[in-house]
């Protein structure tokens, strides 16, 4: 029987051994990147602290980003418009979407992210745990968007609900 499918191990990250990159404001566990899926997807898992922001406005050209909200509530673009995701809720933001996320205005978040099809994304997501510490420069994120599918964009709407509260 042939298949076109592509052959990995089956991929189980223990909570207590998954790599972790954080900042003062957020830390993300490194589950799963398309080395170890077969190209299939890739997943970390981000908890935010109170007024966190997780990502300023951006879209994907390659890859459809999904969220789930484990616990709390968080802020999120799509488009021109802002929604909170609570405890339960599902997004699934397809690709050429702009988008940004924050932790909702007085709570905390705690998220499972996933990109499919998967790219090798955890060397931005450690750049970016360096840029938040004070350890990198911005630029150097700015410099990797096509390697990493990061697309940087303005969003008026975007900074305001974030002046704001």
């Amino acid at each position: 029987m042939s298949s076109s499918r592509t052959h990995f191990a089956p991929v189980v990250t223990r909570a207590a051994e998954a790599e972790t990159t954080s900042d003062p404001s957020s830390e993300m566990s490194l589950l799963a990147d398309s080395g170890t899926t077969g190209g299939l997807l890739t997943s970390y898992r981000s908890t935010f602290a109170e007024g966190a922001v997780g990502a300023p406005a951006h879209f994907h050209t390659r890859a459809a980003e999904m969220f789930f909200v484990i616990d709390g509530s968080l802020r999120v673009l799509l488009d021109e418009t802002i929604t909170v995701l609570s405890a339960g809720d599902f997004l699934l933001v397809p690709p050429h979407t702009p988008h940004a996320f924050a932790a909702a205005p007085g709570c905390t978040a705690d998220v499972l992210f996933t990109f499919t099809p998967g790219m090798a994304r955890f060397d931005y997501l450690r750049l970016l745990g360096r840029v938040m510490r004070g350890e990198a420069d911005f630029e150097e994120i700015k410099a990797s968007s096509e390697r990493y599918d990061n697309h940087y964009v303005d969003s008026p709407v975007w900074n305001a609900a974030l002046t704001t509260g």
